[in-house]
Protein backbone atom coordinates (compact mmCIF):
# COMPACT_ATOMS: atom_id res chain seq x y z
CA UNK A 1 0.00 0.00 0.00
CA UNK A 2 1.22 3.29 -1.14
CA UNK A 3 1.84 5.94 2.01
CA UNK A 4 -1.22 7.78 2.77
CA UNK A 5 -1.99 11.01 5.21
CA UNK A 6 -4.44 11.36 7.07
CA UNK A 7 -6.47 13.81 4.66
CA UNK A 8 -5.74 11.13 1.67
CA UNK A 9 -7.56 8.30 4.23
CA UNK A 10 -10.63 11.54 5.56
CA UNK A 11 -11.06 12.20 1.76
CA UNK A 12 -11.53 7.94 0.73
CA UNK A 13 -13.82 7.63 4.26
CA UNK A 14 -15.71 10.62 3.19
CA UNK A 15 -16.61 8.89 -0.02
CA UNK A 16 -18.73 6.17 1.95
CA UNK A 17 -19.35 7.12 5.59
CA UNK A 18 -20.46 10.22 7.63
CA UNK A 19 -19.00 12.47 9.87
CA UNK A 20 -19.47 11.86 13.73
CA UNK A 21 -20.58 15.75 15.54
CA UNK A 22 -21.25 16.55 18.43
CA UNK A 23 -25.07 14.67 18.77
CA UNK A 24 -23.65 11.55 17.28
CA UNK A 25 -24.32 9.04 19.58
CA UNK A 26 -23.27 5.14 19.77
CA UNK A 27 -24.80 2.08 21.34
CA UNK A 28 -22.07 -0.27 23.56
CA UNK A 29 -21.63 -3.64 22.73
CA UNK A 30 -25.03 -4.98 21.52
CA UNK A 31 -26.69 -3.18 24.22
CA UNK A 32 -30.49 -3.40 23.49
CA UNK A 33 -29.93 -3.71 20.13
CA UNK A 34 -30.52 -6.97 17.57
CA UNK A 35 -29.50 -4.04 14.46
CA UNK A 36 -27.37 -6.30 12.43
CA UNK A 37 -28.25 -4.43 8.69
CA UNK A 38 -26.44 -1.17 9.98
CA UNK A 39 -22.90 -2.71 10.34
CA UNK A 40 -23.28 -4.79 7.48
CA UNK A 41 -23.49 -1.79 5.29
CA UNK A 42 -20.87 -0.29 7.30
CA UNK A 43 -18.35 -3.14 6.15
CA UNK A 44 -19.90 -3.75 3.20
CA UNK A 45 -18.85 -0.12 2.13
CA UNK A 46 -15.44 -0.45 3.44
CA UNK A 47 -14.22 -3.78 2.21
CA UNK A 48 -13.31 -2.81 -1.07
CA UNK A 49 -10.69 -0.42 -0.18
CA UNK A 50 -10.20 -2.32 3.14
CA UNK A 51 -10.45 0.12 5.45
CA UNK A 52 -12.03 -1.66 8.96
CA UNK A 53 -9.41 -4.56 9.02
CA UNK A 54 -6.04 -2.33 7.09
CA UNK A 55 -3.45 -4.62 8.30
CA UNK A 56 -5.30 -7.63 6.76
CA UNK A 57 -4.01 -8.87 3.15
CA UNK A 58 -5.94 -6.92 0.25
CA UNK A 59 -7.51 -10.44 -1.07
CA UNK A 60 -8.90 -11.15 1.99
CA UNK A 61 -10.76 -7.82 2.88
CA UNK A 62 -7.64 -5.80 4.25
CA UNK A 63 -5.10 -3.21 2.50
CA UNK A 64 -1.80 -5.07 3.32
CA UNK A 65 -0.93 -1.80 5.69
CA UNK A 66 1.87 -1.42 7.68
CA UNK A 67 1.83 -0.69 11.51
CA UNK A 68 1.96 3.19 11.31
CA UNK A 69 -1.13 3.11 8.66
CA UNK A 70 -3.19 0.98 10.27
CA UNK A 71 -2.98 2.90 13.48
CA UNK A 72 -3.40 6.26 11.81
CA UNK A 73 -6.06 4.77 9.58
CA UNK A 74 -7.69 3.72 13.00
CA UNK A 75 -7.40 7.33 14.54
CA UNK A 76 -8.95 8.89 11.27
CA UNK A 77 -11.85 6.09 11.24
CA UNK A 78 -12.42 7.47 14.71
CA UNK A 79 -14.25 10.64 13.18
CA UNK A 80 -16.69 8.59 11.14
CA UNK A 81 -19.71 7.23 12.34
CA UNK A 82 -19.16 3.12 12.47
CA UNK A 83 -22.18 1.60 13.78
CA UNK A 84 -22.31 -1.04 16.35
CA UNK A 85 -20.12 -4.04 15.24
CA UNK A 86 -21.16 -6.13 18.38
CA UNK A 87 -22.55 -9.16 16.12
CA UNK A 88 -19.61 -8.88 13.99
CA UNK A 89 -16.91 -8.41 16.33
CA UNK A 90 -15.84 -12.15 17.08
CA UNK A 91 -15.05 -12.52 13.32
CA UNK A 92 -13.41 -9.14 12.77
CA UNK A 93 -11.25 -9.05 15.96
CA UNK A 94 -10.67 -12.64 17.18
CA UNK A 95 -11.22 -15.61 14.25
CA UNK A 96 -10.17 -13.58 11.49
CA UNK A 97 -6.42 -13.34 13.16
CA UNK A 98 -6.48 -16.80 14.65
CA UNK A 99 -7.16 -18.03 10.79
CA UNK A 100 -4.43 -15.09 9.60
CA UNK A 101 -1.95 -17.25 12.17
CA UNK A 102 -3.29 -20.69 12.01
CA UNK A 103 -5.18 -21.40 9.24
CA UNK A 104 -4.75 -22.84 6.13
CA UNK A 105 -4.76 -20.64 2.77
CA UNK A 106 -8.01 -22.72 1.49
CA UNK A 107 -9.71 -21.68 4.82
CA UNK A 108 -8.50 -18.38 4.93
CA UNK A 109 -9.44 -17.66 1.12
CA UNK A 110 -13.31 -19.43 2.14
CA UNK A 111 -13.87 -17.12 5.21
CA UNK A 112 -11.99 -14.50 5.59
CA UNK A 113 -13.34 -12.09 2.99
CA UNK A 114 -16.94 -12.93 4.14
CA UNK A 115 -16.09 -12.06 7.72
CA UNK A 116 -14.42 -8.63 6.65
CA UNK A 117 -17.60 -7.76 4.33
CA UNK A 118 -20.13 -8.72 6.86
CA UNK A 119 -21.61 -11.56 4.89
CA UNK A 120 -20.47 -13.94 7.74
CA UNK A 121 -20.85 -13.69 11.24
CA UNK A 122 -18.91 -15.62 13.67
CA UNK A 123 -19.28 -17.04 17.64
CA UNK A 124 -16.95 -18.72 19.63
CA UNK A 125 -17.96 -21.82 21.41
CA UNK A 126 -15.54 -22.29 24.04
CA UNK A 127 -16.86 -21.94 27.71
CA UNK A 128 -18.79 -24.96 28.92
CA UNK A 129 -20.96 -25.73 32.02
CA UNK A 130 -18.28 -27.33 33.92
CA UNK A 131 -15.57 -25.40 32.35
CA UNK A 132 -15.61 -21.79 32.42
CA UNK A 133 -12.82 -19.70 33.71
CA UNK A 134 -10.84 -22.87 33.32
CA UNK A 135 -10.81 -23.34 29.50
CA UNK A 136 -9.03 -25.86 29.30
CA UNK A 137 -11.47 -28.27 31.33
CA UNK A 138 -13.63 -28.44 28.49
CA UNK A 139 -15.45 -31.76 27.60
CA UNK A 140 -17.13 -31.32 24.53
CA UNK A 141 -15.67 -34.31 22.32
CA UNK A 142 -14.71 -34.69 19.08
CA UNK A 143 -14.16 -38.07 17.80
CA UNK A 144 -12.36 -38.63 14.39
CA UNK A 145 -13.98 -40.98 11.71
CA UNK A 146 -11.76 -41.05 8.35
CA UNK A 147 -11.96 -37.86 7.00
CA UNK A 148 -14.91 -36.43 9.40
CA UNK A 149 -15.14 -35.63 13.27
CA UNK A 150 -18.36 -36.66 15.14
CA UNK A 151 -18.54 -33.57 17.41
CA UNK A 152 -20.86 -34.19 21.36
CA UNK A 153 -21.23 -32.19 23.99
CA UNK A 154 -22.72 -29.02 25.13
CA UNK A 155 -21.35 -25.11 25.16
CA UNK A 156 -23.04 -22.00 27.25
CA UNK A 157 -22.24 -18.33 27.22
CA UNK A 158 -22.14 -18.31 23.57
CA UNK A 159 -22.23 -14.91 22.52
CA UNK A 160 -23.76 -14.00 18.92
CA UNK A 161 -24.85 -17.87 18.64
CA UNK A 162 -28.37 -16.84 17.23
CA UNK A 163 -26.92 -15.14 14.45
CA UNK A 164 -23.78 -16.46 13.82
CA UNK A 165 -23.39 -18.48 10.19
CA UNK A 166 -20.32 -20.66 11.85
CA UNK A 167 -18.48 -20.91 15.43
CA UNK A 168 -14.69 -21.17 16.38
CA UNK A 169 -15.19 -23.82 18.46
CA UNK A 170 -12.77 -26.12 21.07
CA UNK A 171 -12.94 -29.78 21.57
CA UNK A 172 -11.40 -32.53 23.13
CA UNK A 173 -9.87 -34.88 20.65
CA UNK A 174 -7.78 -36.97 22.77
CA UNK A 175 -8.71 -37.38 26.75
CA UNK A 176 -5.37 -39.16 27.73
CA UNK A 177 -3.65 -36.22 27.46
CA UNK A 178 -3.11 -33.73 29.63
CA UNK A 179 -6.09 -31.23 29.63
CA UNK A 180 -4.18 -28.53 27.66
CA UNK A 181 -2.36 -30.97 25.24
CA UNK A 182 -5.69 -32.83 24.31
CA UNK A 183 -7.36 -29.86 22.57
CA UNK A 184 -8.20 -29.17 19.03
CA UNK A 185 -9.86 -26.17 17.30
CA UNK A 186 -12.51 -26.54 15.03
CA UNK A 187 -14.67 -24.07 12.73
CA UNK A 188 -18.35 -25.72 13.02
CA UNK A 189 -21.13 -24.66 10.40
CA UNK A 190 -24.22 -23.32 13.10
CA UNK A 191 -26.66 -25.16 10.77
CA UNK A 192 -24.91 -28.30 10.44
CA UNK A 193 -27.25 -31.43 11.65
CA UNK A 194 -27.13 -31.92 15.34
CA UNK A 195 -26.29 -28.31 16.47
CA UNK A 196 -28.90 -26.87 18.63
CA UNK A 197 -28.94 -23.41 19.89
CA UNK A 198 -30.71 -22.03 22.85
CA UNK A 199 -31.20 -18.17 23.40
CA UNK A 200 -30.42 -17.36 27.37
CA UNK A 201 -32.32 -14.32 27.95
CA UNK A 202 -29.90 -11.56 30.21
CA UNK A 203 -31.32 -9.25 33.01
CA UNK A 204 -31.39 -6.26 30.20
CA UNK A 205 -33.72 -8.08 28.16
CA UNK A 206 -31.45 -9.16 25.83
CA UNK A 207 -30.84 -12.48 24.41
CA UNK A 208 -27.11 -12.40 22.85
CA UNK A 209 -25.63 -15.32 24.91
CA UNK A 210 -26.77 -18.87 24.15
CA UNK A 211 -26.60 -22.39 24.92
CA UNK A 212 -25.27 -24.69 22.19
CA UNK A 213 -25.76 -28.68 22.12
CA UNK A 214 -24.42 -30.66 19.71
CA UNK A 215 -25.45 -34.08 19.34
CA UNK A 216 -23.81 -36.09 16.54
CA UNK A 217 -22.57 -33.06 14.20
CA UNK A 218 -20.84 -34.54 11.73
CA UNK A 219 -17.48 -31.90 11.11
CA UNK A 220 -14.78 -32.17 7.50
CA UNK A 221 -11.29 -32.25 8.63
CA UNK A 222 -11.11 -29.28 6.20
CA UNK A 223 -12.71 -27.60 9.15
CA UNK A 224 -9.90 -27.85 11.86
CA UNK A 225 -7.76 -25.12 12.57
CA UNK A 226 -4.30 -25.98 13.15
CA UNK A 227 -2.92 -29.31 13.74
CA UNK A 228 -4.71 -32.21 16.23
CA UNK A 229 -3.86 -31.88 19.45
CA UNK A 230 -3.06 -28.05 19.07
CA UNK A 231 -6.03 -25.87 19.94
CA UNK A 232 -4.73 -24.77 23.27
CA UNK A 233 -2.11 -22.88 21.22
CA UNK A 234 -5.33 -21.50 19.11
CA UNK A 235 -7.44 -21.08 21.58
CA UNK A 236 -4.88 -18.70 23.01
CA UNK A 237 -4.51 -16.58 20.16
CA UNK A 238 -8.07 -16.00 19.80
CA UNK A 239 -8.41 -15.01 23.78
CA UNK A 240 -5.18 -12.52 23.08
CA UNK A 241 -6.86 -10.45 20.71
CA UNK A 242 -9.82 -10.79 22.76
CA UNK A 243 -8.34 -8.97 25.46
CA UNK A 244 -6.79 -6.03 23.21
CA UNK A 245 -10.66 -5.41 22.13
CA UNK A 246 -10.47 -6.86 18.93
CA UNK A 247 -12.86 -6.18 16.91
CA UNK A 248 -13.52 -2.57 17.99
CA UNK A 249 -12.77 0.09 15.61
CA UNK A 250 -13.96 3.86 15.18
CA UNK A 251 -16.80 3.95 17.97
CA UNK A 252 -15.59 5.55 21.42
CA UNK A 253 -16.89 7.83 23.88
CA UNK A 254 -18.98 9.80 21.32
CA UNK A 255 -16.65 12.94 21.68
CA UNK A 256 -16.25 14.39 17.70
CA UNK A 257 -12.67 15.46 16.59
CA UNK A 258 -11.96 18.95 18.42
CA UNK A 259 -14.53 18.29 20.60
CA UNK A 260 -13.62 18.62 24.42
CA UNK A 261 -16.39 17.57 26.48
CA UNK A 262 -17.49 13.71 25.67
CA UNK A 263 -20.79 13.25 24.85
CA UNK A 264 -21.17 10.83 28.04
CA UNK A 265 -20.71 14.08 30.34
CA UNK A 266 -22.94 16.37 27.94
CA UNK A 267 -25.26 13.96 27.86
CA UNK A 268 -25.72 14.01 32.19
CA UNK A 269 -29.16 14.89 33.40
CA UNK A 270 -28.24 16.89 36.33
CA UNK A 271 -30.89 18.08 38.44
CA UNK A 272 -30.49 20.72 40.79
CA UNK A 273 -29.97 18.53 43.87
CA UNK A 274 -26.92 16.89 41.99
CA UNK A 275 -25.41 20.17 40.69
CA UNK A 276 -23.19 19.37 43.77
CA UNK A 277 -19.41 19.36 44.50
CA UNK A 278 -19.63 15.26 44.99
CA UNK A 279 -21.28 14.78 41.82
CA UNK A 280 -18.66 16.83 39.88
CA UNK A 281 -15.89 15.24 42.14
CA UNK A 282 -17.08 11.97 40.71
CA UNK A 283 -17.56 12.98 37.32
CA UNK A 284 -13.54 14.12 37.08
CA UNK A 285 -12.81 11.14 38.47
CA UNK A 286 -14.27 9.10 35.37
CA UNK A 287 -13.15 11.44 33.45
CA UNK A 288 -9.38 10.78 34.75
CA UNK A 289 -10.21 7.36 34.46
CA UNK A 290 -11.20 7.80 30.73
CA UNK A 291 -7.90 9.16 29.85
CA UNK A 292 -5.90 6.54 31.54
CA UNK A 293 -7.67 3.86 30.47
CA UNK A 294 -7.38 4.81 26.66
CA UNK A 295 -3.60 5.28 26.83
CA UNK A 296 -3.71 1.51 28.33
CA UNK A 297 -5.42 0.47 25.38
CA UNK A 298 -3.08 2.48 23.09
CA UNK A 299 -0.02 0.89 24.60
CA UNK A 300 -1.06 -2.41 24.68
CA UNK A 301 -2.35 -2.38 20.71
CA UNK A 302 1.07 -0.30 20.34
CA UNK A 303 2.70 -3.44 21.80
CA UNK A 304 0.68 -5.67 19.58
CA UNK A 305 1.43 -4.17 16.67
CA UNK A 306 5.25 -3.95 17.22
CA UNK A 307 5.39 -7.76 18.59
CA UNK A 308 3.05 -8.79 15.63
CA UNK A 309 0.66 -10.47 18.28
CA UNK A 310 -1.02 -9.43 21.23
CA UNK A 311 0.31 -10.18 24.61
CA UNK A 312 -0.58 -9.96 28.73
CA UNK A 313 -1.00 -6.31 28.77
CA UNK A 314 -4.29 -6.58 27.06
CA UNK A 315 -5.58 -7.64 29.94
CA UNK A 316 -5.01 -4.71 31.78
CA UNK A 317 -6.33 -2.67 28.71
CA UNK A 318 -9.89 -4.98 29.53
CA UNK A 319 -9.79 -4.48 32.71
CA UNK A 320 -9.84 -0.48 32.27
CA UNK A 321 -12.43 -0.54 29.90
CA UNK A 322 -14.53 -2.36 32.12
CA UNK A 323 -14.22 0.08 34.94
CA UNK A 324 -14.84 3.05 32.56
CA UNK A 325 -17.99 1.44 31.22
CA UNK A 326 -19.65 0.55 34.47
CA UNK A 327 -18.57 3.99 36.28
CA UNK A 328 -20.20 6.03 33.00
CA UNK A 329 -23.30 3.68 33.40
CA UNK A 330 -23.96 3.87 37.06
CA UNK A 331 -22.95 7.74 36.89
CA UNK A 332 -25.32 8.62 34.07
CA UNK A 333 -27.90 6.48 35.88
CA UNK A 334 -27.49 7.50 39.22
CA UNK A 335 -28.30 11.36 38.08
CA UNK A 336 -31.47 10.74 36.14
CA UNK A 337 -32.87 9.90 39.78
CA UNK A 338 -35.81 7.76 40.33
CA UNK A 339 -36.68 8.18 36.52
CA UNK A 340 -33.30 6.08 36.10
CA UNK A 341 -35.11 3.13 37.65
CA UNK A 342 -37.50 2.64 34.81
CA UNK A 343 -36.70 0.96 31.45
CA UNK A 344 -37.58 3.81 29.72
CA UNK A 345 -34.92 5.79 31.89
CA UNK A 346 -31.69 7.28 30.92
CA UNK A 347 -29.35 4.70 30.97
CA UNK A 348 -31.32 2.17 32.12
CA UNK A 349 -30.11 -0.38 29.19
CA UNK A 350 -26.27 0.71 30.27
CA UNK A 351 -26.86 -0.14 33.79
CA UNK A 352 -28.21 -3.74 33.50
CA UNK A 353 -25.77 -4.48 30.99
CA UNK A 354 -22.85 -3.31 33.38
CA UNK A 355 -22.14 -6.07 35.44
CA UNK A 356 -21.53 -8.66 32.90
CA UNK A 357 -18.98 -6.71 31.31
CA UNK A 358 -16.52 -7.77 34.47
CA UNK A 359 -17.59 -11.72 33.36
CA UNK A 360 -17.83 -11.57 29.52
CA UNK A 361 -14.47 -12.13 27.24
CA UNK A 362 -12.91 -13.64 30.44
CA UNK A 363 -13.62 -12.41 34.03
CA UNK A 364 -11.86 -9.53 35.88
CA UNK A 365 -10.24 -12.48 38.35
CA UNK A 366 -9.04 -14.17 35.43
CA UNK A 367 -7.23 -10.80 34.01
CA UNK A 368 -5.86 -10.20 37.20
CA UNK A 369 -4.45 -13.21 37.42
CA UNK A 370 -2.83 -13.02 33.74
CA UNK A 371 -1.67 -9.07 34.96
CA UNK A 372 0.13 -10.97 38.58
CA UNK A 373 2.02 -13.69 36.74
CA UNK A 374 3.17 -12.46 33.44
CA UNK A 375 3.62 -9.07 33.47
CA UNK A 376 4.22 -8.88 37.55
CA UNK A 377 6.49 -12.13 37.37
CA UNK A 378 4.66 -13.45 40.68
CA UNK A 379 4.20 -17.07 41.47
CA UNK A 380 1.80 -18.88 39.54
CA UNK A 381 -1.57 -20.59 41.15
CA UNK A 382 -0.37 -24.39 42.26
CA UNK A 383 -1.63 -26.51 39.22
CA UNK A 384 -1.64 -29.99 40.66
CA UNK A 385 -3.49 -31.57 36.68
CA UNK A 386 -1.03 -29.65 34.65
CA UNK A 387 0.47 -33.22 33.60
CA UNK A 388 -2.19 -35.68 34.49
CA UNK A 389 -4.35 -37.10 31.65
CA UNK A 390 -7.69 -35.84 31.73
CA UNK A 391 -9.94 -38.30 32.30
CA UNK A 392 -8.36 -38.81 35.34
CA UNK A 393 -8.27 -35.60 36.64
CA UNK A 394 -12.05 -34.95 35.22
CA UNK A 395 -13.09 -37.70 37.91
CA UNK A 396 -10.78 -35.90 40.84
CA UNK A 397 -8.35 -38.86 40.78
CA UNK A 398 -4.92 -36.32 41.73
Amino acid sequence: MSDLNEEDIRSALDMVLERRNADTRLTTMGAGSDDLDAGRRYLASTVTQGWHVPAWPSEHGGRNASVSQNALIGRVLREFIVPDLYPFAIGLGMVGPALLAHGTQSQQNEWLRSIASGASIWCQMFSEPEAGSDLANVALQAKQDGEEWILEGQKTWTSRAMWADWAICLARTDPGQPKHKGLTMFALPMSLPGVQIRPLMQMNRDAHFSEVFVDDAHLKDEWRVGEVGEGWRVAMTVLAHERAGGGSRGGGDGGAKGRRIPSWISDLRLSDNDQSTVTSDAIMSLYSHDSVSRWTAQRAADEARSSGAPGPAGSGAKLRTVQSYKGRSYLTNRVSGAHGMLEEGHGYIEVMTAPSMSIRGGTDEIQRNILGERVLGLPGEPRLDREVPWKDSRRGLI
